[in-house]
């Protein structure tokens, strides 16, 4: 089922899901598995599987010469979504990014969850190389989320990349896009980031997740921001939860974020890692109280492996 049936049938309730990282390179599914046993008392209705691209890294040969070496460290997204549908029968969404991928190797991946009977994808451009100072794509590749809303909705209509095809089966993906309540960090203007966003919206994005953040009066405003700018599709509320300290300065230096004074006083006041988590934990559940009583359309949780955490929060929710 689509996401956006998902949305459709809940008939505003508040609906729960969550975001999952593959596990590392030679790690099992059974990290999977353990990531989201604990979670499914509460019903999510789908469930985000994150794309990492490549890395470069550097490795001594013999002779002092440098060998560049690509490194994929959580393979695995397209798998890990049809195990998760089959043992779960849950819908999984895997996320789809323009870095490291020529248009080619995305349309095969698309054919492939299209056979696989997965029927929602999330488009965004990625993150750049971190040995890169700006975001480069692949030769022969999708430079913008755009450009992978582009490449879908042409497929969704049946027109693939080979004009020679004709009268090729269409897909029939639901996409979403990401949303940032504190503005893309490259956007130069909330006007500008929420002009681009309806851009999307307009080629055919049908929903939006947004980044976490920690301050619901963001969201609230964001989303007023969207519909006053014409967006209109269902705009989910990322959350994640704080679970340790060093995530007061990690969280902002990598997602662009704020986080409020009072979370920020109180986990800095927190002497031991368990009261910094419980913490979090309460913020969390005030945050999602708040957001329920709003009655958002879905709950989405950005779980980075930590679902006990998430459980603590839902339970007191759902």
């Amino acid at each position: 089922m689509k996401v956006t049936e998902h949305l459709k049938k809940a008939d505003n309730k508040t609906l729960f899901s969550i975001e999952i990282l593959p596990p590392l390179k030679g790690r099992s599914m059974n990290a999977i598995y353990d990531a989201i046993d604990p979670l499914l008392e509460f019903n999510p209705s789908f469930i985000d599987v994150t794309y990492h691209r490549e890395e470069y890294v550097y490795k001594t040969r013999p002779g002092g010469f440098l060998e560049k070496k690509s490194v994929r460290k959580r393979p695995g997204t397209v798998g890990i979504c049809a195990a998760i549908m089959n043992k779960y029968k849950i819908d999984a969404v895997p996320h789809i990014i323009c870095g490291g991928f020529s248009k080619d190797e995305t349309e095969n991946a698309l054919i492939d969850l299209s056979f696989l009977g997965i029927d929602n994808v999330l488009l965004l451009r990625g993150d750049s190389i971190k040995t890169e100072g700006s975001f480069v794509p692949e030769p022969h590749g999708n430079a913008y989320a755009t450009d992978l809303i582009d490449q879908v909705v042409h497929m969704n209509k049946g027109k693939f990349l080979d004009e020679e095809l004709f009268d090729a089966e269409p897909t029939n993906f639901c996409i979403g896009v990401s949303g940032y309540p504190e503005k893309h960090f490259e956007a130069p203007n909330m006007k500008t980031d929420l002009k681009y966003l309806k851009m999307k919206v307009d080629m055919g994005a049908e929903y939006i997740v947004t980044q976490m953040f920690f301050d619901n009066s963001k969201y609230f405003a964001f989303v007023d921001q969207c519909r006053d700018a014409g967006i209109n599709v269902p705009i989910i509320p990322g959350i994640k939860v704080l679970t340790a300290k060093k995530q007061l300065t990690v969280l902002p230096s990598m997602f662009h974020i704020d986080i409020p004074d009072g979370l920020a006083e109180a986990a800095e006041k927190a002497d031991t890692p368990d009261k910094v988590k419980e913490v979090g934990i309460e913020w969390a559940i005030e945050q999602c109280k708040e957001l329920h009583k709003a009655k958002v359309s879905c709950l989405h949780f950005y779980t980075m492996g930590n679902s006990n955490t998430c459980k603590r929060v839902v339970q007191k929710i759902f």
